[in-house]
């Protein structure tokens, strides 16, 4: 039995690296905007934030670790959409550096045409990911989607709202596309958010 990490938006930052072209790999969203979406459903799944006129609130307090549930409680009622953007570039270096932290990527820096840097990520051991990717699978193919566990449902729906193809191709959305709506159902309202923020974000970009 191989360890994954225990939270989800770290679980998300492996599922979206490819081990066959072993690097990260790009999806419709920003990385940052999946992740942040996973700390959102983390924080909703835990009864830790609510909804209340369609706008995340926060719940039952408890552990906060990327300091989002604070973010909400000190703001004025604001989108699900709206948090997902919100800190999501930073978000990405904070997930990084947990996983860095608990030795399951290595970082290293380097030049892009020698003159862009970026970080290189590695992921130490394959199996992980693998282990990860076969939650997600089960979760789209196999028991009823009552019965999936959570974060495995969790995966699939952000992994398709997000349009990570090293998880999910674009061939596999639509062939699964009720069951992948069923798993959407019990993540909560950050998935949908994530497609929003890239229908907005597209629309911005085409502007």
């Amino acid at each position: 039995m191989v360890d994954v990490p225990d939270s989800l938006p770290a679980r998300m930052f492996l599922l979206a690296y490819d081990l066959r072209k072993q690097k990260m790999t790009k999806g419709g969203a920003p990385l940052g905007y999946v992740l942040r979406a996973a700390a959102l459903a983390e924080l909703y799944l835990d009864g830790r934030l609510g909804e209340e006129r369609r706008k995340p609130v926060p719940g039952t307090p408890g552990h906060d670790p990327y300091g989002v549930l604070a973010q909400i409680a000190e703001s004025r009622p604001r989108s699900w959409q709206h948090w997902v953007r919100k800190d999501a570039r930073a978000t990405v270096g904070t997930v990084r550096d947990e996983l860095v932290r608990g030795g399951w990527i290595r970082v290293r820096p380097r030049r892009v045409l020698g003159l862009f840097r970026r970080q290189e990520v590695t992921v130490k051991d394959p199996r992980v990911v693998k282990a990860l990717w076969g939650g997600a699978s089960s979760a789209l193919r196999g028991r009823p989607a009552a019965h999936v566990n959570s974060y495995d449902a969790a995966a699939v729906a952000l992994a398709a709202a997000g349009e990570l193809n090293a998880v999910l191709p674009g061939a596999d959305r639509r062939r699964h596309k009720r069951r992948i709506e069923e798993l959407t159902a019990r993540t909560g309202p950050a998935a949908p958010a994530v497609r929003k923020a890239i229908r907005a974000r597209n629309a911005a970009i085409a502007s």
